[in-house]
């Protein structure tokens, strides 16, 4: 079986902001249970070697250009069998905070360094010279943070074949074209057919351009980013390769997302004891300080407040629930505006509405045993993952028809309801009149016991783990290997 060597910016439990540090932390483990030989690699940034001060020293070496050596550290991910390396390099990564943005939200000035700088160690790890005695059989990158990769490794005959995994083309990693003289890349990548892009310096094209293959988190999103709307100036690009994109959905890990051993929320409990998902909804009215209403429809939102995420249509929906029987709960961080009119809004219906700004694991998980209908108005999703927990907790999504979501979600009929597929609701126009007309379709659902209940155990016997996932990924791998073992054997 492969030897995979698996480069992410973030990994669950180590560092997390986002949805990669669960794919991170959960689809390597499940790919070593096929049978890969696993090893994922990041940054070892300053909140990382703080907490796991056990983490050993494996390795070090210099690097050409950087003042001093680089290290080496590893631990085990999630008590797994999979070896998590990280690239222990202080100046770059050992500061406080988010691994990309200081206390003030903006974007550490020395990024294109830092994770060019960790690019650089990659290809080392690649060609078996970062003294590991361990050399993979492909490199599976992750967004931009690591999308230089392909490029550095094709300039070398002899590397090893690479995956690019888009998990949000919005995030492209651009700087200036200055940056590029300062990074010590090869000359021939600032080329519009490389590097470039538009005068800048755009490392997810090393990815895109490079990469043997290119695959994103579901098939509806790998179909959206070759147009217009959600290329951002790269549908081009993604055209041209479209032979060598694909989009696989992502999974989730059910040792950690169950409603059955959840040690997270306040009553565990499965599809066949759904009355005491009750005691969830209660514990989470309290903890938000919302009146006591097990008969309220009680909608939660998890996420980060950008216009992305639909959050505006949701503050909008908000201002004109005062008389329906609906509760709203939300955990989230972003923009200060939506932060503002959240806290406003809330002020005003303190009945119904209350909001909590972070982010918490623990009040996650409690957000999706608790409520009864979970929020996605997304205008663009690459995959999402709530809606998939929201799924296995019996806590119907609504959700916006694009990307992953499309892919995930089965709208409410008469006729799905009537063959039982139906696992939640569905509106094509990221608008707050179709996102009311959702709510107002699962009122009425909600109205009626027997079809609600029907509807909840639809969605908590899909199957969206990550072993159907890693099977896909291996299929994938096996793809890329079998292509680059040919193409030796006819050079």
């Amino acid at each position: 079986m492969p030897k995979i060597l698996f480069a992410a910016s973030e990994a669950h439990p180590f560092i997390k902001t986002g949805g990669l540090a669960d794919v991170a932390g959960a689809l390597p483990i499940a790919l070593q249970n096929l049978g890969c030989d696993m090893r994922v690699v990041l940054p070892a940034y300053g909140d990382v070697l703080k907490q796991y001060k056990s983490l050993k020293t494996i390795a070090e070496f210099y690097l050409p250009g950087t003042v001093g050596k680089i290290g080496i550290r590893a631990t085990q991910l999630n008590r797994s069998k999979v070896k998590a390396l990280f690239i222990d390099y202080p100046a770059a990564f050992a500061r406080k905070g988010n691994p990309y943005v200081d206390e003030h939200g903006n974007p550490w000035p020395d990024n294109a360094e830092r994770f060019a700088l960790f690019c650089k160690v990659i290809q080392l790890i690649a060609l078996d010279q970062a003294r590991l005695d361990w050399k993979p059989d492909l490199i599976h990158c992750n967004d931009w943070h690591s999308a230089l990769v392909p490029a550095l490794l094709k300039q070398i005959p002899s590397a090893p074949p690479s995956l690019f995994t888009i998990h949000n083309l919005a995030y492209q990693g651009l700087f200036p074209q200055s940056t590029f003289s300062t990074l010590g890349l090869p000359s021939t990548l600032w080329a519009p057919h490389a590097l470039e892009f538009h005068g800048q310096l755009s490392f997810i094209k090393g990815g895109l351009v490079f990469a043997d293959r290119i695959n994103t988190v579901s098939a509806q999103y790998a179909k959206e980013i070759q147009t217009p709307a959600l290329g951002y100036g790269l549908e081009g690009l993604l055209q041209h390769r479209h032979h060598v994109l694909s989009g696989i959905v992502n999974g989730i890990d059910n040792s950690v997302w169950n409603p059955q051993t959840d040690k997270l929320i306040s009553q565990n409990y499965t599809s066949t004891t759904l009355s005491k998902k009750k005691i969830n909804k209660l514990a989470l009215q309290e903890l938000y300080k919302l009146p006591a209403n097990k008969d309220a429809l009680l909608l939660g939102f998890i996420g980060r407040l950008v216009e992305q995420k639909g959050i505006d249509l949701i503050i909008e929906l908000l201002k004109s629930i005062k008389h329906l029987p609906i509760q709203f709960c939300l955990l989230g961080t972003g923009d200060k505006l939506y932060q503002q009119a959240l806290a406003h809004i809330a002020k005003q219906n303190p009945e119904q509405i209350s909001f909590n700004i972070g982010y918490s694991e623990k009040l996650a998980h409690q957000i999706e045993a608790g409520v009864d209908m979970f929020l996605m108005p997304s205008r663009f999703e690459p995959c999402g993952l709530n809606q998939l927990y929201s799924l296995r907790y019996g806590t119907v999504p609504i959700v916006h028809n694009v990307g992953g979501l499309a892919d995930t979600v089965i709208d409410t009929t008469p006729e799905t309801i009537k063959n039982n597929t139906a696992t939640g609701f569905v509106f094509n126009q990221p608008t707050v009149t179709a996102l009311r007309q959702s709510i107002n379709r699962a009122l009425e659902i909600y109205g009626e016991p027997k079809t609600w209940k029907k509807l909840v155990k639809n969605g908590m016997k899909t199957e969206f783990t990550w072993d159907k996932s890693a099977k896909d990924y291996l299929h994938l791998y096996q793809e890329i290997l079998k292509t680059q073992n040919t193409k030796y054997k006819t050079i």
